[in-house]
């Protein structure tokens, strides 16, 4: 069984539109699709340009779904693919890159649930327009005590020069971002962050830490620097996680941090709050 879609004046088929992914909410893949089209116009202003990794489930959640970066084969011409080079290796990986709805829907009716986005343009791989923060708390942590330290980590931001935005991951914790200019190269934004964090655990050295090692950081919320590097990627505005209930990554206004948790919207009521509320990450890239 399949259904014919069109978007932005191309066609394509869907296969098992019915087809349950998200097992504990009975969402099918017609559910996933019908998401993304109510999102398009806000998530591809965040990922127009941007080096796309997907994050497919075929099955569904439950069955641990996989990573891709190399674009298939069988995937149709007009969808936009760029070649990036590999640090480190030969070769180049084929990325897509979403620029329209048409890409969007396309994949994700291929089962991508996940959109990871790199943090520079296909244009300038090297120097990134956003620098991202995750606050990852361990099993047991407060929503106080996380909302506090992402005020405070913005709070660090706006000294060094930043202006900060918030993002529910969809998972655990929170991402605060910043725009640059692409004018530095990711390995001194990331020692400038990295710096940053240290600073923060300094003062805070019982509730914050950046031990790369699970074992090593006791019930300590992490500072995770790690995606600030070429090749690197973190979630997009808007993008479905691979969670029960299907919650999605979504940008915030400062202000709303009080009553927000990492997993507060989603696919049951994602369209509600756009029609509420605009984008609070519109202004992005003249923040720059």
């Amino acid at each position: 069984m399949s259904a014919r879609w069109e978007a932005d004046g191309h066609r394509f088929d869907v296969s098992n539109p019915d087809k349950v992914l998200y097992p504990g909410s009975g969402y099918r893949k017609q559910d996933v699709m019908d998401y993304y089209r109510s999102v398009a116009e806000v998530m591809i202003a965040h990922s127009r340009g941007r080096p796309l990794t997907l994050r497919r489930f075929p099955d569904g959640i439950g069955d641990g779904g996989f990573f891709q970066k190399e674009a298939s084969d069988y995937f149709p011409d007009w969808i936009r693919v760029v070649s990036v080079p590999q640090r480190g290796a030969r070769g180049v990986v084929h990325h897509v890159v979403v620029d329209d709805a048409a890409t969007l829907l396309y994949l994700a009716g291929q089962a991508c649930l996940e959109f990871h986005l790199g943090l520079s343009t296909v244009d300038d791989l090297e120097r990134p327009v956003l620098v991202v923060l995750d606050l990852d708390p361990p099993e047991g942590t407060g929503l106080t005590e996380l909302r506090q330290v992402t005020r405070r980590m913005c709070e660090r931001f706006r000294d060094a020069g930043l202006d900060p935005h918030v993002q529910t991951t969809g998972g655990r914790g929170f991402h605060v971002a910043a725009p640059l200019r692409a004018e530095r190269e990711f390995d001194e934004v990331r020692a400038d962050l990295r710096e940053l964090a240290e600073e923060a655990v300094r003062d805070e050295p019982r509730r914050l830490t950046t031990e790369q090692r699970k074992d090593q950081r006791g019930d300590r919320i992490f500072l995770d620097t790690n995606r600030n590097a070429y090749g690197q990627t973190a979630i997009a505005p808007y993008s479905l996680r691979a969670r029960p209930g299907a919650p999605a990554a979504t940008p915030l206004d400062i202000d709303e941090l009080g009553r927000a948790e990492p997993q507060s919207y989603g696919l049951a009521n994602m369209a509600r709050r756009l029609a509420q509320k605009s984008d609070p990450w519109a202004d992005l890239t003249e923040r720059r």
